[in-house]
């Protein structure tokens, strides 16, 4: 039997699976890594920054400064920190040497970076000589009220970048599965706000919007809240990267967070799209380390496969999920009722300023569940996955038997999207 063989990431590692060639139906991945860059990561780093659009320069944006705050990613984001920081803070030194520079870990509502992964992110150099503070969204104390979101919540952010006399932003552009795109106005909501903005921010009605889907800007509700934030926190500057598979630096921009990001999202739309046909199976990861070290997380790949899989079909996805499920609230929705259909009701019935902890990653994962079951190949515990409300399996040919029975056929079209994260997807009619 001819079979079609294909290499996925997990982990920091990849698997190899294979498919009869008589059931292939679609690969959709995006042309991001066929994409070969003009320059090595450090010169697109430093020409972004000495080509900066709509503004002026760091270093001249720096003159005169004294206290700055650089907002950074944290252990969630595979972004390449280590290329970006150093030249960052070379050219605001540049331009002001004295400067007093923080570094900001921007972990929204994610757990707190571990020294280690500070280490492993910035390099023994930046982490020896430069003074980084890792955002608490639940330290109310260094936080201060700034103003009301478009839809009605307080903006609430840390005081370090609100009263910095120059604010900057380093992160890396992706599809976002309700944002629209990441990067730019992320860093601030939900980079460094309150748990309770961030809260207001994905309520049920938002996350349920047509236009809360990856790769919309334009009237996403979301995108809009996050705009009026970066605005009002008085961001300065940012960096963006775009990464390939491998998470090397392919382009980068850099200047007015508006503007730049824009250009970004423009370079990654071009790159991002893909039309698939419907099939019964759909195969997909979350990108590998460090997007698939919980079960949490891997809801985003799902998402491409929700796009392309046929109702009642089957998702099958590799997230290693060494980290487990990656929220307690997330986990405990589909621990406590079995009934999606209640799951979902009672979520949509939750007012906006009573959004509970991943609720909207809870609202996403049920209509996903709606639409089609999932089997996830991973690390995690069998009993957490099935508490999940999803079929453990270790082998993709393990995976792929329970598919055929599931839909009681071994004959049903296959396709695969081999980094769930990284594309747009559209259906093909």
């Amino acid at each position: 039997m001819a079979m079609k063989r294909i290499k996925l990431p997990y982990g920091t590692e990849t698997v190899d699976i294979e498919i009869p060639e008589s059931r292939f139906c679609d690969m959709l991945e995006s042309d991001i890594n066929d994409y070969k860059p003009e320059y090595d990561q450090e010169t697109l780093v430093r020409k972004a920054l000495e080509n900066p659009i709509g503004t002026r320069g760091l270093a001249d944006l720096a003159r005169g400064k004294k206290k700055i705050v650089v907002i950074a990613s944290d252990h969630t984001r595979p972004v390449p920190s280590k290329y970006m920081i150093p030249p960052m803070l070379a050219e605001i030194r540049k331009g002001s040497p004295e400067a007093d520079i923080t570094i900001l870990v921007a972990t929204g509502c994610h757990r707190e970076t571990t020294r280690e992964e500070l280490r492993d992110k910035f390099g023994d150099r930046v982490m020896r000589e430069e003074k980084i503070v890792v955002h608490d969204c639940d330290d109310l104390d260094a936080m201060v009220r700034v103003g009301v979101l478009p839809s009605g919540g307080e903006l609430v952010l840390n005081k370090r970048a609100v009263e910095a006399e120059l604010l900057v932003a380093e992160g890396f552009i992706e599809p976002h599965f309700f944002a629209g795109f990441s990067g730019g106005r992320k860093s601030v909501l939900p980079g460094v706000a309150t748990r309770q903005t961030v809260l207001y921010n994905h309520n049920a009605s938002f996350i349920a919007s047509d236009r809360a889907r990856t790769g919309v800007l334009e009237d996403n509700p979301i995108h809009n809240d996050m705009l009026y934030a970066a605005r009002a926190a008085g961001l300065d500057f940012i960096l963006n990267v775009v990464i390939n598979s491998q998470k090397e630096i392919i382009a980068a921009v850099a200047g007015a967070w508006d503007a730049a990001h824009a250009a970004g999202c423009d370079f990654l739309s071009e790159r991002c799209r893909v039309s698939g046909r419907t099939a019964d199976i759909v195969v997909t990861t979350n990108g590998g380390y460090p997007l698939d070290q919980n079960i949490y997380q891997a809801v985003k790949g799902m998402t491409a496969a929700e796009t392309v899989v046929r109702k009642d079909g089957v998702i099958i996805i590799f997230a290693k999920s060494n980290d487990g499920h990656g929220g307690v609230d997330f986990y405990d929705t589909f621990g406590s009722e079995k009934d999606l259909a209640a799951i979902m009701a009672a979520i949509m019935a939750t007012p906006s300023n009573e959004t509970i902890p991943d609720q909207w990653q809870s609202q996403i994962f049920a209509r996903v569940l709606q639409h089609a079951r999932v089997i996830y190949i991973s690390d995690a515990p069998d009993a957490m996955v099935r508490g999940m409300r999803m079929i453990p399996a270790h082998s993709f040919s393990e995976a792929l038997a329970l598919a055929d029975g599931i839909l009681g056929s071994a004959t049903g079209t296959v396709s695969v999207i081999p980094d769930g994260v990284s594309v747009i997807m559209s259906r093909k009619e």
